[in-house]
């Protein structure tokens, strides 16, 4: 068993008559990527602000590296990096002003000119804050949650604004981090990254957590699924599809064909058209994706949750 970085236990958090945070309780071990989900308004960064000491909670208990967050803020402050969902800097001050300055605020900083290199920021490094794009400024923020070599890093929202390499290349130097022993608490809407990234994921919605587990453990939650793809030449009778007994449901739009169902769908799809001579064409197969345990897990979509396997892990 790894050591316990991260404690949060009954936590709770209101604004006014709101209800942000509701007895959310999990741990985040040494080294591990923990990845927090959750539809807008979940509670997702006010837990991530109260971990930080950045907002007071109202009840429950939070332990950081063994500090109390409310009471041990200037020790923390040393020892956890955080990159906000939000933040601004003074227009004037170039880059590499700006890393300067945050290293000098910690007993033993990251290099902050090799932070600028892999972080694509050297070709700017002159350049002025108020001068740099979303992604850059974005960029800038993460380096700045890793100057001052942190134990722990809290990441709210850490690729919005960038685009699809810069993405890749900032999940790379993430599992960089992890590597070295870093623990991090990752905030994110692509499911794509918290697949990739995160050890396990605690899903809030409504301000609870309504499931904790890894990636693959939250897939599976959900009752097994295949979506098979098509397109044809010729007109389809779609009861004869509807008529199989492992599908659920058939859509079409246009000359695509959408199938829904479980098991051996795949084989019967395809066998009763070649039965009646008719050619799939642009055949896909999807399975179960983290995006459809998301939205079967929450209900901020509208959707039920009738097609999840109950517990918490």
């Amino acid at each position: 068993m790894r050591d316990k970085v991260i404690e949060v236990s009954n936590l709770q958090k209101s604004y006014g008559s709101r209800q942000a945070v509701q007895g959310v309780s999990f741990t985040v071990e040494q080294g591990e990527i923990f990845g927090l989900l959750g539809p807008n308004g979940a509670g997702k960064t006010t837990t991530v602000e109260c971990i930080e000491g950045l907002r007071k909670p109202d009840g429950g208990d939070i332990r950081v590296l063994g500090l109390d967050p409310a009471q041990d803020g200037a020790e923390l402050r040393q020892r956890v990096g955080a990159q906000l969902q939000e933040s601004e800097l003074p227009a004037k001050m170039k880059v590499w002003e700006v890393l300067d300055l945050y290293a000098s605020f910690y007993r033993q900083p990251a290099d902050w000119r090799q932070l600028m290199e892999s972080l694509g920021l050297q070709d700017r490094r002159n350049a002025r804050f108020e001068h740099l794009s979303g992604g850059q400024k974005q960029r800038l923020s993460i380096a700045l949650a890793l100057v001052g070599n942190p134990e722990v890093a809290i990441l709210d929202e850490l690729t919005t604004g960038l685009d699809p390499h810069a993405r890749r290349e900032t999940w790379t130097l993430i599992e960089g981090i992890r590597d070295r022993g870093v623990t991090v608490i990752l905030v994110t809407h692509f499911m794509e990254e918290a697949e990739r990234l995160c050890d396990r994921i605690a899903v809030l919605d409504s301000g609870r957590i309504v499931a904790l587990d890894t990636p693959a453990g939250l897939v599976s939650r959900v009752e097994f699924e295949q979506r098979i793809r098509f397109r044809t030449d010729a007109p389809i009778n779609e009861e004869l599809l509807k008529a199989l007994p492992d599908v659920k449901q058939v859509h079409r739009s246009g000359t695509q064909v959408v199938v829904t169902g479980s098991a051996n769908v795949l084989n019967d799809v395809v066998s009763t058209l070649a039965r009646h001579e008719i050619v799939a064409r642009d055949l896909r197969v999807e399975q179960v994706t983290l995006d459809d345990a998301f939205v079967a897990l929450t209900t901020g979509n509208g959707h039920n949750k009738k097609s999840v396997k109950e517990g918490v892990r």
